[in-house]
């Protein structure tokens, strides 16, 4: 750990040029922003309209069809079906991100798709979010039942549909259905219990199948013969019996491709209108203009709210930013720096051991000054101040380069050697050269004794005994020294 502290001096027109460079910049910013969020919202209302009057049209097709087949190729037909309605469903909460965490709207989706359940699936196999929250956190792994959908994981362009199997949470007779939504982010899964089956057995009037075709407001559907265009079914009952021409649908659009798509008006309202015919049926699906006016305008609201309080925000946080960084490096600086020496403090000490790993190499060395207490007694404070601060000099010019020189105590030193572990003898010959050279104005030498261990020495029990090995050797050097010297110890 290297600290560091740093400040740039800057004058008031400096700082003012750069306000109003960032104003500007700012005004800039959110007026491409806001141009941007038009565009994207355009090409994504209109994808989602697209996508979903065809998920529609493809459910319209897939239950007037169903109609037609006998009962033993039912539950297969209600299969296709529950999965155009997970992707039914999947197209309506992309198109209303809103619904994604939000329960009681996912209850209403679930009522207009004619499902009981709706679960939002996340890529590793977890429910985060449905209509029945008591199932969130249930996985593709927490029973037989989930993981029949394992596949889904491993392949984004894969349906399924299972059969009529007791649920994992409360062995509940279900259907369940699932799909990947378009973006791949997430699965959509479905779930609809047995009964509904002879529900679907009893719609077999055109109707009875549009009519009942639960659909947020802005949405209408027309089915009508495809020889006379008389509407046969519709969502608005009030059009059964009338030309397609009549409600507003101009059927001279048909060309010879499967769907056509058009602007008209219905009822005096301007709708996109999405028109596909066989040889038995016309189906037609109308998208209210304003079907996504009202969450557009109030996500560009939200959105140009957003980036003017920002802008603002950044301005003023910009020229904050220096000060705070100065004062945040001088904080740092200062808890973990010994005043007197200017080496890391015991704090910073305490933090760097905790963070050393006994399976790599490095070297604890514990150092001590000979002699402190002699000078502080004999040439006062001020003198042993400068010993204290010449060892520390010594040893950051020395050891600096090789790891962190850390002042512990009075005149304890701890030195953690983590580069270069190999030069210690180098190092140590060069720190007692230039010991042995110094000379301050009120000391005449200096005096360090030291010990030093190696963390691959043994295996050891932790990091605490590996400073004590280095003490104890430090001990015996400075034993060593007062016994030539003839100096006592205690002074």
């Amino acid at each position: 750990m290297y600290l560091s502290l740093a400040v740039v001096p800057e004058t008031w027109y400096n700082r003012y040029m750069k306000k109003k460079k960032l104003t500007f910049l700012a005004f800039v910013i959110i007026a491409i922003a806001l141009l941007l969020e038009v565009g994207i919202l355009k090409f994504v209302n209109d994808n989602n309209t697209y996508q979903m009057s065809k998920v529609l049209l493809d459910r319209v097709v897939t239950v007037l069809n169903k109609n037609n087949e006998n009962e033993n190729g039912l539950i297969e037909s209600l299969k296709d079906d529950y999965i155009i309605r997970a992707k039914a469903a999947s197209y309506i909460i992309d198109a209303k991100p809103t619904a994604e965490h939000d329960v009681e709207e996912l209850q209403k989706i679930a009522n207009l798709i004619s499902v009981d359940e709706i679960h939002l699936i996340d890529k590793n196999g977890y429910i985060y979010s449905g209509s029945m929250p008591k199932y969130y956190g249930y996985n593709f792994d927490s029973g037989e039942q989930m993981s029949y959908f394992k596949p889904m994981l491993t392949d984004k362009d894969l349906t399924m549909c299972q059969d009529v199997t007791p649920n994992t949470a409360e062995k509940k007779e279900m259907m369940y259905a699932i799909t990947w939504n378009e973006a791949g982010t997430r699965m959509i899964q479905i779930g609809i219990a047995p009964k509904r089956l002879l529900e679907e057995l009893k719609q077999n009037e055109i109707s009875n199948v549009v009519s009942d075709m639960p659909l947020y407001k802005g949405i209408e559907i027309f089915v009508a013969d495809a020889k006379t265009k008389i509407i046969k079914g519709a969502t608005d009952r009030i059009w059964i019996g009338k030309t397609l021409d009549a409600s507003g649908i101009a059927t001279d659009k048909i060309n010879n491709s499967k769907t056509v798509s058009f602007h008209t008006k219905v009822n005096g309202k301007l709708f996109q209108c999405f028109l596909c015919h066989d040889d038995t049926y016309m189906i037609a699906i109308a998208v209210d203009n304003s079907f996504y006016l009202k969450n557009s305008i109030f996500a560009i609201l939200i959105v140009g709210i957003y980036l003017v309080f920002a802008s603002c925000c950044m301005v003023y946080m910009l020229s904050r930013v220096l000060k705070e960084k100065y004062e945040k490096e001088k904080l740092l600086y200062t808890s973990n720096t010994d005043e007197l020496t200017k080496c890391f403090n015991r704090h910073a000490y305490e933090t760097a051991i905790h963070g050393l790993d006994l399976h790599k190499e490095w070297i604890y060395i514990s150092m001590d000054i000979n002699g402190l207490k002699c000078v502080n007694d004999s040439l006062g404070h001020a003198a042993g101040d400068e010993l204290i601060c010449a060892a520390a000099d010594c040893m950051k010019e020395c050891f600096q380069n090789y790891g962190n020189v850390y002042r512990i105590g009075g005149d304890e030193f701890v030195i953690i050697m983590t580069e270069k572990t190999e030069e210690l003898q180098k190092i140590i010959k060069d720190f007692e050269q230039k010991s042995a050279l110094w000379h301050g104005e009120l000391v005449d030498s200096i005096s360090v004794s030291y010990g030093y261990v190696f963390s691959s020495e043994k295996a050891w029990n932790g990091i605490y005994d590996i400073a004590k090995a280095a003490d104890e050797r430090m001990y015996k050097s400075k034993s060593c020294y007062y016994r030539e010297s003839g100096l006592d110890r205690r002074r």
